[in-house]
């Protein structure tokens, strides 16, 4: 179906959209694999910039490192490399590792959350599901001031949003095992109430006046906890984008954001054309994302636009395709092009990860060091 055309002014674009980035990572034993409740003790270590930039996160087994504001993709790869590197060194001064994956994957034991009265309101409100083990997701920022722009924005990424989540798929293992799905975090998500693909709005009015009725309905305790995959950020002035796995490597990250900025700069160029976002059912869009966390890259996934199920390399090029004019304005289409064709190559981290559990005949530690050494590399 063809998107609909309403008459709306036509108004300047913005050279260069500014990017943003948080990362959560896992603290695991590096004996036995299993998560470690000592993020305060990491949080602690960390001093400078590395601590302004940390967050305590909803587990005790889970560090979160969150980018300054940037404007290209080598400064934010440095702020990356930089991140992680000494959550890292901290990590092991208190006797963990820091992985990126995107779920736990062995066992936690501990599943206490930290003590803050929001996050024992969680606990209370939600129950068990606020106890499931630990999971990791990268959050990408996209500056996006205007906030009624910003909610047709997110309509208007719907149908792209399942294929952005297949390539970040990085979290196959649950309890020592293959789940079969390329992305259990997805999955796991599931349980929360809040959590999904994002609704379509009709404006940022429509947008409010939901999540206010979601509060009084006591399905969030308040606008922070909009969970859904592409939203107004509750605190910049973004568009934040919550479907990813956090991703293995820093290149993984830094491809995903880049096609992400792209993506919103695009669609954005969309909204003030006066294109309408194309109306799509949100049992397929559902279908969709549970598609691509089961198959991620290696396989088919829901083509959102022109129906039916399509190989998701055919679905990823036409991604590329439809922002390359926004890529190529804010000078990310030779990397991107270079880093897809190194993941068209070596696979995701769920493939990596499975490649990885077939030549040690299911070695998970072996999965584990990989995934160690990936978290660091650059």
């Amino acid at each position: 179906m063809k998107p609909h055309r309403v008459a709306a002014p036509a108004a300047p674009t913005p050279t260069i959209l500014t990017l943003g980035v948080e990362e959560e990572f896992l603290l695991l034993d590096p004996a036995t694999g299993e998560s470690l409740p000592v993020a305060d003790r990491v949080l602690q270590t960390l001093s400078g910039t590395a601590r302004e930039q940390s967050r305590q996160e909803f587990r005790h087994s889970m560090v979160e490192m969150v980018t300054p504001v940037c404007t290209d993709l080598a400064e934010l790869r440095e702020h990356l490399v930089a991140l992680r590197g000494a959550a890292a060194r901290a990590a092991e001064a208190a006797g963990a590792r820091l992985v990126a994956v995107g779920a736990t994957p062995v066992c936690e034991a501990h599943r206490t959350v930290p003590d803050e009265h929001r996050y024992h309101a969680m606990s209370r409100r939600f129950g068990p599901v606020a106890h499931d083990p630990a999971v990791c997701g990268c959050h990408i920022h996209v500056g996006v001031p205007d906030r009624e722009l910003a909610v047709q924005v997110c309509n208007h990424l719907r149908p792209w949003l399942p294929v952005v989540q297949a390539l970040t798929a990085n979290s196959p293992l649950h309890d020592g095992r293959d789940t079969g799905h390329a992305s259990w975090r997805s999955v796991q998500l599931e349980r929360w109430p809040s959590i999904g693909p994002t609704p379509h709005f009709e404006s940022v009015a429509d947008y409010d006046a939901t999540v206010q009725e979601l509060i009084a309905a006591g399905i969030m305790l308040d606008a922070a906890m909009v969970y859904w995959y592409a939203r107004p950020s509750a605190a910049y002035p973004t568009v934040e984008i919550r479907v990813g796995d956090v991703c293995p490597t820093v290149d993984d990250t830094v491809l995903v954001a880049a096609l992400v900025r792209a993506l919103v700069a695009t669609m954005a160029d969309e909204v003030r054309a006066g294109v309408r976002a194309t109306p799509i059912r949100d049992c397929l869009v559902a279908a969709a994302h549970w598609r691509a966390a089961h198959n991620g890259v290696d396989g088919d996934l829901v083509d959102l636009r022109g129906g039916g199920a399509r190989p998701a390399w055919d679905l990823i090029d036409e991604l590329v395709v439809t922002v390359a004019s926004a890529l190529t304005r804010h000078g990310d289409l030779d990397p991107v092009l270079r880093q897809l064709d190194r993941i068209r190559r070596d696979g995701t981290g769920a493939t990596r990860q499975r490649r990885i559990m077939a030549r040690t005949d299911g070695d998970v530690q072996a999965v584990l060091d990989h995934l160690t050494a990936q978290t660091t590399a650059h």
